[in-house]
Formats: C-alpha cells, structure tokens, sequence
C-alpha cells in the first residue's frame, strides 16, 4: 500500500488573503516504509511573502522569484500523488492552499483519500499538545533539523511520528534473525515486521515503576 507524505510552505495563513504555495514536499510510503521517490520543489508565488512565514520558512522574495510556477509542475505533481492516500498534518491548511493553486489554472480540487495526523493525534491523546513538534517529543524523534519549517524536513518527521500514532514500530527489511526468535506462529509480511516483545514479571514491575516517576515529567 503506497501512501504519500505531504508538506506545503505557504506566503501566509489564509488563501482568502491572496496567499499562495512557495514550496511542496512528498515523500512516498510503501507500506509505511519510506521509498526514494519523493517529489520537491520551491515555487514562485507571484506575490510577496508575509512577515510572519518568512519567520516560520526563511523563503525570501528574492529567492522565490527565481523559482518556477506551479503551472510548470503541476502535472508532475498530480501523477506523483495520484490514486494515493496522502498524509498530513492540519490537513485543511494544505489542502485549501494546494486547491486553491488547481482552482487558479482551472483544474479540479484533490479527490486522494486524506489522512490529517492532527485529527489522528487529538483522538489519542486528547487536552494534551499535538503540534508536530509537540509528537516529536512524546515519540523521541530527533526534530533537531527542524530549525525553521521545510517541506521534506517536516514530512521526514511526519512519516516517522504517523508510524507511531497508528502503532506500528518503525519499519525494516531486516527481520529474518528477529523471526527466528519468536516461538510463536505469525503471519509475516515481506515487507514489514513488526517485532512481538514478551516482558518478564521483573521487566513489567519496573516498568510500571519507571511510567509512575517518569511520565509527566518526560511527556508534559
């Protein structure tokens, strides 16, 4: 099953005010394994870019405006998504913006099934802060790279944290010496393996102990 992470920078919040796409990343899943195939590029918004998203991306003008317009990849990006389920984070914000871009050179909104990891994460763990950074937290996903928002940087960790929010480990290919010691009978995928761990007594005392001491000091 392929799926696609999603990422877009925008000029600003609402496309009510104008503002426009200045960079899209995808990076695909194959059954939650990340491919080589990914999809990039800055764009030129044909307007300016406002105080607060320069803060938060770092894209200036001037940068932008040597980039090329989204009716230059447009089509490479439909096929690059097409008949996949993408993933993102506040969906609605992406999705209004990457619309609203289709809608401008008379093409149809997107029809891909959606998943908003946001929407995922509030289910989870509700009152308490699902912000991508907030996730990389609680799931110790090293977000140090992520000084300012980028499309590929923010989908990288995306993939990673949306691995843990349906509850699956992250992915390898390397599991035939992990199935030798399980005793048990299981149905294995090819492609993914998901590692079963029988806990002793011992370990589940201690870690009952650990969660009591450490757990709203290390995820609140």
């Amino acid at each position: 099953m392929k799926e696609i992470v999603l990422d877009t920078e925008t000029t600003g919040i609402s496309v009510k005010d104008g503002h426009r796409v200045v960079e899209i990343g995808c990076i695909e899943l194959d059954n939650l394994i990340p491919t080589k195939n990914k999809f990039h590029c800055y764009l030129n918004p044909e307007r300016k870019v406002s105080e607060k998203a320069l803060e938060v991306h770092g894209y200036t003008d001037e940068f932008l405006a040597t980039q090329k317009k989204f009716l230059d990849v447009v089509e490479q990006f439909l096929e690059f998504i097409k008949d996949k389920k993408l993933i993102i984070h506040n969906a609605d914000f992406d999705l209004s913006h990457l619309n609203n871009e289709l809608a401008i050179l008379g093409k149809k909104k997107l029809t891909n099934e959606i998943i908003d990891t946001l929407i995922l994460a509030r289910d989870k763990f509700p009152g308490s802060p699902v912000s991508l950074d907030a996730l990389c937290k609680r799931y110790r996903v090293d977000n140090s790279r992520r000084t300012q928002h980028t499309a590929l940087v923010d989908c990288d960790l995306l993939a990673k944290v949306y691995i843990n929010l349906i509850d699956q480990k992250e992915p390898t290919l390397n599991f035939q010496s992990e199935e030798k010691n399980l005793n048990q009978k299981s149905s294995i995928n090819s492609d993914y393996f998901k590692k079963v761990v029988f806990p002793t007594s011992e370990e589940l005392k201690k870690h009952k102990e650990y969660l009591k001491n450490n757990f709203k000091k290390n995820f609140f």
